[in-house]
């Protein structure tokens, strides 16, 4: 879609979600790497914006207002994402830089930022990875397990597994998160 395309070329970084999954979960990528027909691209690069789609109320709304495929919802744009209710003044048609100085704005950036770190941290913790600079300019480094041992403790974490377990540090910065958005 070329003009998915030239959105995400004017953001260093863009959200992505599944379109059907068992968890309504947005994860951030960055350009060369190009999503494919199965994720929802918005193309935003603010924490504020990936708050309030990560918070538990706008995951009850695309819960009510997406379709279902079997038995995963299904996340669309048009019934989902664009009849959603943003909080007035943080709404995707505004520029980032027009509320990066409110307080509401910020407050949801600070607790969304943090669940995005603890989710990569569990993702790939420094004791089991080593990063090494791509060989090609542009792409982001390597993300290798630090031995056979680690390889096979990093297959087992994906984000599915960490939403299915639901460990007591991701709730509680679930609740910091729908606390400053509500």
């Amino acid at each position: 879609r070329p003009e998915m395309r030239a959105r995400i070329t004017n953001v260093p970084r863009y959200l992505v979600t599944p379109e059907t999954a068992q968890h309504r979960i947005f994860v951030w990528l960055q350009l060369p790497t190009l999503p494919d027909k199965n994720l929802i691209v918005i193309p935003r690069a603010d924490d504020t914006t990936f708050g309030i789609l990560q918070s538990s109320i706008h995951e009850v709304w695309s819960l009510r207002k997406g379709s279902d495929l079997q038995d995963r919802p299904r996340y669309t744009h048009t019934s989902v994402f664009a009849t959603f209710a943003f909080p007035e003044g943080l709404t995707p048609d505004l520029p980032a830089t027009s509320y990066a100085d409110q307080p509401h704005a910020q407050a949801i950036a600070v607790a969304a930022a943090r669940l995005n770190e603890l989710r990569e941290n569990w993702l790939n913790p420094a004791d089991l990875v080593v990063r090494m600079p791509e060989v090609v300019a542009g792409y982001p480094d390597r993300i290798l397990p630090k031995d056979d041992d680690a390889a096979k403790e990093l297959k087992k974490r994906t984000l599915t597994n960490l939403y299915n377990a639901r460990p007591q540090w991701l709730v509680n910065a679930h609740k910091v998160l729908d606390a400053a958005v509500a």
